[in-house]
């Protein structure tokens, strides 16, 4: 599949891979930054943003979707950062891909099933009327009635598209989504120790890294480092740019 993706910069290629309904938007800032070293890839992956949709997904899909990029572009070897869902992606690519990684960043996620928890955000989603919608205002007071957090409605709703003839439509597939929530949570298989040098970002005041999960991450990953960005949440990217932006600049350069 041809994903939809946009550069900044020259110099040594790193791919970032957004989470489970984002969009290549949600890192343009920080990407940028890492421009003034890097020749950055921000990816749309399937199903999100203005890439195609499809009906097949899972974490090889997308893995092997972000090889047909590189290859698209010719990389020879390329460093990744993954938060949440594009972090599972990374992992799954340097299970199948070793040989085109060079380091791997992968913010806010472990090697391991998660309970189901986006029912809320589903259900908020579908609660629109897009064909009637007559601005991101009236969808985000809509929304605030089961949502609260400003940041997360403001995140999802950046996935509205204005159609012409009227009313909205979503960027995203999410039918396609909403139907393989079960396949976003599942654990990633690794089934050998991943040598690359890797990094891993955690959220202090999110759940998704625990310190219960670090002995598993230190198998699998056994040359990696784990970072905690205190009072982030899982939106590390969004709620302490500054503080993620100098760990990953430390670990590439």
């Amino acid at each position: 599949m041809k994903l939809n993706f946009k550069t900044f910069g020259e110099g040594k290629p790193l791919l970032i891979l957004h989470g489970l309904f984002g969009s290549l938007d949600n890192w343009q800032t920080l990407g940028k930054q890492l421009a003034e070293n890097h020749k950055v890839y921000l990816v749309d992956l399937r199903n999100h943003g203005k890439s195609p949709h499809s009906i097949n997904f899972s974490y090889e899909e997308m893995a092997k979707d972000v090889a047909e990029l590189i290859a698209a572009e010719q990389l020879e070897k390329v460093s990744i950062l993954g938060h949440s869902m594009g972090g599972k992606t990374a992992m799954t690519f340097a299970v199948e891909f070793p040989q085109l990684l060079e380091k791997l960043i992968i913010v806010d996620i472990a090697p391991k099933k998660y309970a189901p928890h986006h029912d809320e955000i589903i259900k908020a989603l579908y609660s629109l009327n897009l064909s009637t919608l007559s601005s991101r205002r009236e969808a985000d007071e809509e929304m605030k009635k089961s949502i609260a957090n400003d940041g997360t409605r403001l995140f999802l709703l950046k996935n509205l598209n204005r159609e012409k003839e009227g009313g909205y439509s979503w960027k995203m597939n999410l039918d396609m989504l909403s139907e393989n929530i079960e396949k976003v949570i599942d654990v990633t298989e690794i089934p050998f120790p991943i040598p690359l040098e890797t990094l891993f970002v955690r959220g202090g005041s999110s759940g998704y890294i625990l310190d219960s999960d670090f002995d598993r991450i230190e198998s699998l990953f056994p040359n990696s480092e784990i970072a905690t960005i205190e009072n982030a949440g899982h939106w590390v990217h969004a709620e302490k740019p500054q503080e993620l932006l100098e760990l990953i600049v430390n670990f590439l350069d």
